[in-house]
C-alpha cells in the first residue's frame, strides 16, 4: 500500500477553478490513481482516474471541467478543477492501487490506498 497526501483545496465561488495535487510515497508510475470525493450523507463516488497504461477516464460530472495528470518531474497526481458548481463540494480523496488492467472509473473497493483527503466547497 502507498501512503499518500493531497494538497491544494479551499473555497471557491461557483464558476471558479481550483487544483489539487497527491503525493504518493513511492513514484507515481508504480500505481493506478484516481480522484474521489464524499458529500455529507453521500456514497465516496469517483471523480476521475488515470489507469496503469495512462488512459484518463472521467466521471459524466466531471467531464469537460476537470482534468486528471501525474507529474513525473515533482512525483504529483494533479486534478485541475474549473467552473466549479456547488454540487462539486466535497472531501476530495487521492486514491492509488497496484498496476492491474482495466478501468479504474470504478467502486472505491478497487483502490487499497487512500489519503486523508481535502476539503473542497463552491458557494453559490
Amino acid at each position: 500500500q502507498a501512503q499518500l497526501a493531497e494538497s491544494g483545496g479551499g473555497s471557491v465561488q461557483a464558476g471558479g477553478s481550483l487544483s489539487l495535487s497527491c503525493v504518493p510515497s513511492r513514484s507515481v508510475s508504480n500505481y493506478c490513481m484516481a480522484w474521489f470525493r464524499q458529500a455529507p450523507g453521500k456514497e465516496r463516488e469517483v471523480v476521475a482516474a488515470i489507469d496503469c497504461d495512462g488512459t484518463k477516464r472521467y466521471a459524466d460530472s466531471a467531464k469537460g471541467r476537470f482534468t486528471i495528470s501525474k507529474d513525473f518531474a515533482k512525483n504529483t497526481l494533479d486534478l485541475q478543477m474549473t467552473t466549479l458548481k456547488p454540487e462539486d463540494t466535497a472531501v476530495y480523496y487521492c486514491a492509488a492501487r497496484s498496476p492491474s488492467p482495466g478501468s479504474g472509473l470504478g467502486p472505491a473497493t478497487l483502490y487499497d490506498s487512500w489519503g486523508r483527503g481535502t476539503q473542497v466547497t463552491v458557494s453559490s
